[in-house]
């Protein structure tokens, strides 16, 4: 095994009342005194590395914390908040009347972390069943990474129909602004201006950048409607995940 190199940092230490919060909320104990170890009685904890990353990734409230997680139950997305915040992973503020969620300096330091678990993951592990595929968190994930400066001014509207899930869940919308973009699984009554139509494995391809725009559009397992200009526009409006230029291992580990 090579050598691991460690860097140090004083930046982030607790002050004392939150290393006993830890102590007190901290999961199972491996009884050792490995670094690595203590890290893992709090953070191995089912879903909490989630929450972790939807806070990097700019959610700061409750309900958009739980977009993120859409099959995680809010009692335990707020039982896991309320352990972090008092470990002094979460800072819980006030913000008028709504709750705002950020990382404390500690939690911040976990985005390495993070990221370096995705390349891995998306290395390593290339398999992706039926049941990992939700459209609630494409959806999620595509609006927080759209391309807003590419798309034309003004209010623009993408619908998503999704043929191999169920209507319910099937179909959706973005409408998108310079300020923001909103997530709709109702019709938002906008005129559309691009559809793309498709199953939900090609799309989440996709967005893992297994799969290119110009690639699903020639097979026709994507389609897209909509005036010329804006059909060959979509592909840049939306970019794929941040680990789709991971190198693939040949090997998926899930598959020896």
């Amino acid at each position: 095994m090579p050598a691991l190199t460690f860097r140090s940092s004083t930046k982030s230490v607790l002050p004392v009342w939150q290393i006993e919060a830890y102590c007190a909320f901290m999961g199972s104990s491996y009884h050792q005194f490995c670094p690595v170890a203590k890290a893992m009685e709090l953070l191995d904890e089912r879903w909490t590395m989630l929450i972790i990353r939807e806070l990097l990734l700019g959610s700061r409230h409750f309900n958009d914390l739980r977009r993120g997680v859409p099959k995680m139950s809010p009692s335990l997305l707020s039982k896991r908040l309320h352990d972090l915040t008092r470990a002094g992973i979460v800072e819980r503020r006030h913000d008028g009347h709504e709750v705002e969620y950020r990382l404390t300096a500690a939690g911040k330091e976990l985005r390495a972390v993070v990221e370096n678990l995705g390349a891995w993951g998306m290395r390593w592990i290339g398999r992706i069943g039926d049941e990992d595929l939700d459209p609630k968190l494409l959806m999620w994930d595509l609006h927080r990474h759209v391309d807003a400066a590419l798309v034309p001014p003004g209010r623009t509207v993408v619908s998503f129909r999704f043929m191999d899930v169920p209507a319910k869940i099937g179909n959706w919308w973005l409408v998108i602004t310079a300020e923001e973009v909103d997530v709709c699984d109702f019709d938002p009554g906008y005129d559309v201006a691009v559809s793309v139509t498709g199953t939900l494995r090609r799309m989440v391809e996709i967005w893992r950048g297994d799969l290119g725009w110009p690639a699903a559009i020639r097979s026709g397992s994507i389609q897209l409607e909509g005036p010329e200009r804006l059909r060959r526009a979509v592909p840049k409006w939306f970019p794929p995940s941040p680990f789709a230029q991971v190198p693939r291992s040949p090997v998926d580990i899930t598959a020896l």
